[in-house]
């Protein structure tokens, strides 16, 4: 005889988290009722990619099942391993077991200590970096990336003249040799035909670009123009657009700041700034200063 369901109640249970330095999750969460619940065969930790249906059958690229067997102490466990492909986007993470709809799960604790300042080895395969977060409703989700090349931003740093940036290139064989001769992009939204490039200085994988402000405002006519920031490298390989996924915070656009710079632009006085998108990739915005308030 099959063991009952797990007997989760009205309220969503939590899950906590630990991350490993490969890009894999563990995920345990307590399991009410009795201890054999937590043997059902269909318990299961479903991970749904945000905005899209519900799966239909089983190998649905939007939703991955990841088995829950018994860790002791009433508790049970599911791994996502840095092998399991996780496309990019943002994944609610919910308990499912039987028939019952999956629920979601709200966050735990989380150990994402070997997340921070991670440098991968080296490697030509997919970078796998997963980063579980609490979203706004306090529902646990995660924010997957999977890229290779990967072209990390360091130290970004608003200067007088213009926005000094550092970064690091992975998955690649001789980062080195992909490295010489390349150039930063600097792509406009408003006009993709508009693009500003700047010579790269390699050290081996390490890399530094420099971006004046005069290169960014010389066709900006007001209103506001953000420039996407990618990383050219030898001809017939991909462009690889310049990000920040290898620490601990999901979503960096409200953590990571920076001051935005007054340049006297042809046109009209400018602010230069750059600043972390939603998928936590580097861009750089020119807006019109905001006009100094009359004195009282």
């Amino acid at each position: 005889m099959s063991a009952p369901p797990l007997a989760f109640g009205a309220e969503n249970p939590s899950a906590d988290c630990i991350a490993d330095s490969a890009g894999g999750l563990t995920f345990d969460l307590d399991v009410p009722g009795s201890a054999d619940a937590a043997a059902h065969w269909s318990a299961a930790l479903v991970l749904r990619r945000r905005g899209s249906a519900p799966a239909e059958a089983p190998g649905d690229a939007d939703e991955v099942r990841l088995p829950l067997a018994p860790s002791g102490a009433g508790r049970v466990r599911a791994v996502l391993p840095s092998t399991v492909a996780l496309p990019e986007g943002r994944w609610d993470v919910h308990v499912a077991c039987g028939e019952a709809a999956p629920q979601r799960l709200l966050p735990g604790l989380a150990d994402l200590r070997s997340l921070v300042d991670r440098r991968p080895g080296p490697s030509t395969s997919p970078l796998a970096v997963r980063i579980p977060y609490a979203t706004k409703h306090g529902n646990l989700s995660l924010r997957s990336w999977l890229r290779a090349p990967h072209a990390e931003a360091g130290d970004v740093l608003v200067e007088d003249s213009g926005i000094t940036g550092h970064g690091s290139l992975y998955r690649v064989e001789d980062p080195g040799a992909w490295l010489a001769g390349a150039v930063v992009e600097a792509r406009c939204r408003r006009a993709p035909e508009l693009v500003r490039t700047a010579p790269v200085t390699a050290d081996g994988q390490d890399f530094t670009f420099a971006l004046s402000y005069a290169q960014l405002c010389e066709e900006w006519r007001g209103g506001l123009d953000v420039w996407d920031l990618w990383l050219r490298g030898p001809e017939g390989s991909q462009p690889v657009r310049i990000a920040r996924i290898l620490d601990d915070v999901a979503d960096k656009k409200q953590i990571f700041t920076y001051p935005a710079k007054p340049y006297a632009a042809s046109y009209a006085p400018a602010r230069v700034s750059p600043y972390y998108t939603v998928d936590n990739d580097l861009s750089i915005k020119v807006d019109e200063r905001p006009p100094v308030a009359a004195a009282r």
